[in-house]
């Protein structure tokens, strides 16, 4: 502030005498110039916006739209496999500081993105975990200002519809609406086929039978979930399985050809066994290495008597919104 009175007072007996614009342009000069005199270089605000990146038929971002301030980079993936990008054309004399936006922020711009894809008259499939309550929210207000009209919309867990009741979202079941037009949802791993592994918010039987019933598939992540193959954050590949004979049924996956190697572990909520919507356990199954083939994984879990279904929603996604450090980035299968 200092530096800025300087400026103003050194330049009022020059600008006064100039016509108004060439006053603008003076002071401009005089203030810059104070600022580089004083360390002061570098302290411009920049917007805080997200960088979105959307991506077809490949790979490599065939259209991007920068923001004044965001730093250069990217995530994108090549040869079966995620990896960091140069964004060409950012400046390399930017003055700006980057304005990062929290996880939060981030995860709500790109839920605001899947909403894009939902129009007046479609019936919507509304995902659970903390990114898709973004979309239920963002749904639920374009609802009430009028934007959206006549939607109609399946939950996958009774968190999400007791959110979408709250907001006065029309909710139907799929017994009701057995065909929707999208469905929008988390995802907990994405690999570069945009194979994804969802369900360690215990919701996964719902949002598979939902998603399979829609047309597209919006999946909503940030970047910490990409990886090069399916198990490999080493975190939860979640298999529902009914309570009856549950040490059976996990002693049969653990011994599983297609996931060898794999830990076994009942999921706990707190001193007794986690309990789905659909009243089942969950048997989580922990990888060191990704799965090599994840789709015999899949249907050698699918063929056991007592398993309900698994974690792995393969062939499913449409359309993958990813929000990083960077921006958002969408790509499209």
């Amino acid at each position: 502030r200092r530096a800025c009175r300087s400026a103003h007072r050194r330049s009022r007996p020059i600008a006064r005498d100039f016509h108004p614009i060439a006053q603008v342009f003076w002071l401009g000069k005089m203030l810059a110039s104070s600022l580089r005199a004083k360390g002061c270089k570098g302290t411009t605000v920049a917007r805080a916006t997200a960088t979105t990146t959307t991506t077809t038929g490949g790979w490599t971002p065939r259209t991007t739209t920068r923001v004044a301030g965001s730093r250069a980079g990217g995530t994108s993936a090549k040869n079966g496999a995620w990896i960091r990008t140069s964004r060409r054309g950012a400046s390399r004399n930017q003055t700006a500081m980057s304005v990062q936006l929290s996880q939060d922020e981030l995860k709500k711009q790109a839920a605001w993105k899947a909403v894009e894809y939902v129009k007046s008259g479609m019936r919507v499939g509304l995902g659970t975990g903390s990114t898709a309550a973004f979309a239920v929210a963002r749904v639920g207000e374009l609802l009430s200002n009028g934007t959206l009209t006549d939607i109609v919309c399946v939950p996958t867990s009774v968190a999400t519809q007791q959110q979408a009741e709250s907001l006065g979202i029309p909710l139907a079941t799929l017994d009701e609406v057995p065909k929707l037009d999208v469905a929008i949802d988390g995802a907990d791993e994405v690999d570069p086929a945009l194979n994804v592994v969802k369900g360690r918010g215990g919701a996964l039987l719902r949002e598979k039978m939902v998603e399979m019933a829609s047309d597209s598939f919006v999946c909503i992540v940030d970047e910490t979930k990409l990886v090069s193959g399916l198990g490999g954050s080493k975190l939860a590949m979640p298999v529902e399985i009914v309570q009856f004979c549950w040490k059976y049924n996990l002693e049969r996956l653990r011994s599983l050809e297609e996931v060898a190697g794999c830990e076994a572990k009942l999921r706990m909520d707190g001193d007794a066994p986690y309990v789905t919507d659909n009243s089942n356990y969950i048997v989580d199954l922990y990888f060191e290495e990704p799965i090599k083939d994840s789709y015999a994984a899949a249907k050698a879990i699918s063929a056991l008597e007592g398993v309900v279904d698994h974690g792995l929603f393969l062939d499913m996604v449409t359309t993958c919104i990813i929000a990083g450090s960077d921006g958002v980035i969408v790509k499209e299968k």
